[in-house]
């Protein structure tokens, strides 16, 4: 078998934070790696890279055959476009290979003046479905990067029916909740995932409450990290990955340092090397699980490739790095802080532990020295009882994890440290000298490349020390800081020749930087031809008072009696389906009723659909909107790229593209409109002036949601079925349809939980979104239509809003409850204005 080709087709892609990080990706064995300069990448705490250390990481992979994929994934303000372009042709001029991006706005800029630079969707674009897939292959996306919660079945069966290469994740942190679709962060700090400011509240600890407040599992043997996902390791499934036409295994990890990226790339390496030099003999040797175990782990899970595995997929009472198991505590003495552990693993001078103490939490301690049977060693052995001095006390049996190999550590440095390569590419070198020409030095590397270096000097006749090979191989060897290393030397000497040292090294540098030069030449570009993005449009210029529209009043049901409630109570639009909040299945005939229903009341309708659209769930989709053509709404909600394709195909209506779709510019929706979109519901995210300023541009019907409890998350793991209703254990028993549940947190804010028809779970904000004394601000800047979203309300409840907002639209400033400043009085402390007044990072 072809090794080197087939590491080609199957590229091991690893994760870069910072300059070591770069070289030890490179040097463990990564056939390319994706990193961010300082602006526009969803890691926007990693170190990352400045230009003129983007240009250096470039050539530094390019010269080993390392492919370099900048991340440009995060959402773009209209601001920001001028400074994305010359960012955006920076990139292509300094020749990253490719670039990943999650906002529409980004793609359709990068179309337009990079068109010939590779896009690769960014797991923030939520792909999950072939059909998803298909949609970006013919938008000229050379690559997407699968959503984590995608099967190893629906891996295969995408990589089968589509062209573009699939790209997945093999190790790392995993998302709780759907990438892209998380305002967690955003909503309670500030700080946007979606902006790569993500504050990770997931690792957080939450409390799984019922409606009286009390704690379900404190008598079940969990943790209170309910929110925090193990972290993933795919080293046994490797086959089945490379096997199911993945074209790049990724690595996360931007954010971890430079010994993690050596130690788990390296790892993988040797996994991917051992399957394509035989399948047969693939085995992953103990240490290697260890390694990975050791360098970082929540403990490990591999997602949803096989399954659902429930409570197992949680790190539930460790949020962070656990280490190995090193062994437990027999004893400890108080007055001297001395405590003897019994070894399960090999302990050393300069490892770390940590010991999980039954109360209090845990201790921490460095091994500066220990004894073995009353001696001092530098290192112990599994079995041994080892005896080390400790900084605070702990208990008979507690747990010591080594959270640090200090040996391991050193050992990974290695890959990166050192000043010189680590992979060396070999190469032939021909030396021919002759009295009156010139020295001559060529090189021919493994890959085929040539470099030829000559010196000034013309040879003399040796008066003394004629050249030698051995005196000339000396000097040829100094290949140095070089990624190159001598493999075979040939001599041509004709005469007694004298060539001086510094001319035989000269030459030597020239055929360097000649062979340099010919293996950086394959990724050189045509010259960037200059083509101008097409503007933003202008901000509309009018008078206020011309501007100001009144804005319709849109509701969001899930149920037909909440449907009919918005109607009585002055909705002028229903929007009805998608996903259930109450576990039930919305049935066809649902679908119709509300349909005759808002008709009767001569309302319009709009059906929704469901967030996210796996594989199982197509075939029944596409019969759903086959089933529309009977009863055509007046638009369909859509959520993600693939159901845009699939409506069309199927339902001759008018398209709305929902919030999920992360509208944060207009860019965006003229994208959006090129794609047969009708409307678009703008980002949460989005404040008021952001807002106002694309709502003057945009070239489609705008939509803002006023009033609700918004989604926070959207997650395949459901905590209820995890931890309540037995679901590793293959069948749930839906607790969820039984009772209500929520997560405090620990500043006792409560997040309800609900649970869709797709056993799906999505975390809502506990407090209201409320802009009730500022409906008339948003007919003032032209806002087209207002929503209400209230699928986790019930009838009366929805009576009270739709109500209120139908009378703050009629009136406006007007209303008594805002001339009079009355406001609070249908108002409590657990409302919130979200974004509008204060934005996000």
């Amino acid at each position: 078998m072809d090794l080197e080709g087939m590491k080609v087709l199957i590229e091991l892609l690893a994760p870069v934070g910072s300059q070591d990080a770069l070289v030890a990706a490179v040097e463990s064995g990564a056939n390319a790696i994706y990193l961010a300069g300082r602006m526009f990448g969803a890691r926007a705490y990693a170190d990352n890279f400045d230009e003129a250390g983007l240009r250096d990481a470039i050539r530094f992979a390019h010269m080993r055959n390392v492919l370099i994929n900048v991340t440009v994934n995060t959402m773009v303000d209209d601001q920001e476009f001028k400074e994305l372009a010359q960012y955006l042709r920076f990139l292509y001029e300094a020749g990253a290979d490719a670039i990943l991006v999650q906002d529409l706005g980004v793609v359709k800029l990068a179309r337009e003046i990079i068109p010939n630079m590779p896009l690769h969707a960014s797991t923030q674009m939520t792909v999950h479905n072939l059909e998803g897939v298909r949609v970006l292959q013919d938008l000229g996306f050379t690559r997407v990067v699968l959503a984590r919660e995608v099967s190893m079945e629906d891996i295969r069966y995408i990589c089968a029916n589509s062209e573009i290469e699939i790209e997945v994740f093999i190790h790392g942190a995993l998302c709780v909740c759907y990438s892209g679709q998380c305002l967690m962060s955003s909503i309670i700090g500030g700080r946007s995932g979606n902006r790569g400011r993500c504050a990770q509240p997931c690792r957080l600890p939450y409390t799984l409450v019922d409606s009286e407040g009390n704690d379900v599992l404190e008598n079940a043997d969990a943790g209170n990290y309910l929110l925090s996902p193990r972290d993933m390791n795919t080293l046994d499934l490797l086959p089945e990955l490379i096997e199911a036409g993945v074209t790049s295994l990724k690595i996360e990890g931007r954010m971890k340092r430079p010994e993690y990226v050596a130690t788990v790339v390296d790892t993988y390496r040797r996994g991917i090397d051992s399957y394509l030099l035989s399948k047969a003999d693939f085995t992953i040797a103990e240490n290697d699980q260890k390694n990975l175990a050791q360098i970082f782990n929540r403990d490990f899970t591999s997602a949803y490739l096989k399954g659902k595995p429930g409570r197992f997929m949680m790190s539930d009472r460790r949020p962070n790095n656990r280490g190995v198991l090193l062994g437990r505590v027999l004893s400890y003495k108080a007055a001297t802080q001395e405590v003897i552990i019994k070894l399960n693993e090999e302990l050393h001078i300069n490892d770390i532990v940590d010991f999980w103490v039954k109360v209090g939490g845990r201790v921490n301690a460095t091994i500066r020295s220990m004894l073995v049977n009353g001696v001092s060693v530098l290192q112990a052995a599994p079995n041994d009882e080892v005896t080390i001095v400790i900084p605070s006390a702990v208990r008979d049996h507690d747990r010591v994890f080594k959270v640090f190999d200090a040996q391991m550590m050193e050992r990974a440095r290695a890959f990166f440290n050192t000043g010189a390569p680590v992979r060396r590419i070999m190469a032939d070198i021909k030396v021919s000298s002759e009295i009156g020409k010139p020295f001559v030095v060529e090189i021919k590397d493994q890959d085929g490349y040539i470099g030829v270096g000559k010196t000034d000097f013309i040879a003399e006749q040796a008066r003394k020390r004629p050249l030698t090979e051995e005196g000339i191989r000396k000097q040829i060897e100094r290949l140095g800081t070089t990624v190159f290393s001598l493999e075979n030397l040939t001599c041509e000497i004709t005469g007694d020749v004298m060539v001086p040292i510094s001319e035989i090294n000269e030459a030597r540098r020239r055929a360097v930087e000649m062979i340099e030069r010919a293996r950086l030449e394959k990724f050189t570009r045509l010259p960037l031809e200059i083509v101008e993005a097409a503007p933003l449009k202008k901000q509309v210029k009018m008078s206020r008072q011309s501007r100001m529209t009144k804005p319709e009043l849109l509701v969001s049901v899930d149920t037909l009696a909440k449907a009919k409630n918005a109607l009585e109570h002055g909705a002028d639009w229903i929007l009805f389906g998608g996903e259930s909040y109450n576990h039930e299945v919305i049935s066809v005939k649902q679908y119709r009723q509300a349909y005759d229903m808002v008709r009767s009341y001569h309302k319009k309708i709009s059906f929704n659909t469901p967030r996210i659209l796996k594989q199982w769930q197509v075939k029944s989709f596409n019969k759903l909107l086959q089933a529309f053509q009977e009863f055509i709404p007046d638009e369909i909600c859509v959520h993600n790229l693939s159901q845009i394709r699939m409506v069309k195909a199927k339902v001759d209506t008018k398209i709305h593209a929902d919030f999920s779709m992360n509208v944060y510019n207009n860019l965006s929706i003229e994208f959006l409109k090129e794609l047969g979109v009708s409307g678009v519901t703008l980002s949460p995210e989005c404040n008021f002036a952001q807002v106002e300023s694309i709502v003057r541009r945009s070239v489609l019907p705008t939509e803002c949601i006023v009033h609700g409890n918004l989604e926070l998350m959207v997650s395949e793991y459901c905590a209820m079925g995890s931890f309540l209703g037995d679901l590793d254990k293959g069948t749930c028993t839906q607790p969820c349809t039984k009772a209500q549940y929520w997560f405090k947190d620990r500043k006792n804010e409560k997040f309800p939980l609900v649970t869709d028809q797709f056993c799906r779970m999505h975390v809502l904000n506990g407090k209201e979104l409320s802009m009730y004394p500022h409906v008339h601000k948003f007919g003032q800047i032209g806002v087209n239509r207002i929503r209400i979203e209230a699928k986790y309300f019930d009838v009366k409840r929805i009576a009270v809003v739709t109500n209120l907002y139908k009378e703050f639209l009629a009136l406006g400033e007007d209303h008594p409850l805002i001339a009079d400043d009355k406001i609070k009085t249908i108002e409590n402390d657990q409302i919130t204005r979200g974004h509008y007044f204060r934005g996000v990072l």
